[in-house]
């Protein structure tokens, strides 16, 4: 199954809530990328802005924690709306957060930036529900995809199924229709998107081409545009 899950990064704040019912229909996720101005240069959303736009959509919230201190704010998100949350392994405690994520019942996900080696991720493989591959630097929207990340997100995919882990493996950072292809057959199958979706004309009918794009790549598939 691919996933695909609009980042609300690049939507119009002034109208999110409308915003996100538009990709609603369209949509599996919700990424909400939250970022502190500590670990990465840029402010964004916090829990008061998730828990308004919970009473306005049911879709799975994929909450993207790029914070120095992300555990001090987990319980925060999950009762704000989040199902799920995403730390990064450059924060350290890994396993801690990741414990303390599943603790109080949100799917655990662990994030690597471009230039951190894949060993990094591979002790806590089996500890995460989520491993999300950075396929540009953290911090703004609209960036270009690094393919030089496509052979981390390969590496990922067959560990995770020598292992026969369940993690889904997520993408996120220059996704686009001409992009999606390469991220799914690395073994991706959560595409974030922000600029292809929400920058365009009619965010809805972007999705859809994103998804028939990802679909396209999957093994012996060209897909029917399903959810």
């Amino acid at each position: 199954m691919l996933r695909i899950a609009p980042s609300v990064l690049s939507a119009d704040f002034g109208s999110l809530a409308e915003a996100v019912g538009e990709v609603a229909p369209e949509a599996d996720w919700l990424h909400v990328d939250v970022m502190d101005g500590h670990f990465v240069p840029n402010l964004t959303i916090g829990p008061p802005v998730v828990a308004s736009l919970r009473k306005h959509s049911g879709l799975f919230f994929d909450c993207h924690l790029m914070m120095t201190n992300p555990g001090d704010f987990l319980e925060s998100f999950r009762h704000a709306g989040a199902d799920g949350c995403t730390v990064h392994v450059e924060v350290g405690d890994t396993s801690a957060l990741l414990a303390q994520a599943k603790s109080l019942g949100l799917r655990a996900g662990l994030a690597i930036n471009p230039e951190t080696p894949y060993e990094a991720i591979e002790p806590f493989l089996a500890e995460a529900d989520l491993i999300l591959c950075m396929t540009v630097h953290p911090g703004f929207g609209g960036q270009q995809f690094m393919a030089e990340v496509l052979p981390k997100i390969a590496r990922t995919r067959a560990e995770l199924d020598r292992r026969g882990l369940g993690a889904e493996l997520e993408v996120d950072g220059g996704i686009d229709e001409d992009t999606a292809g390469a991220a799914v057959r690395a073994g991706a199958r959560v595409l974030v998107a922000g600029s292809a979706i929400f920058s365009a004309d009619h965010p809805w009918e972007a999705t859809r081409r994103l998804r028939l794009a990802g679909e396209k790549a999957l093994p012996g598939g060209q897909g029917d545009g399903a959810k």
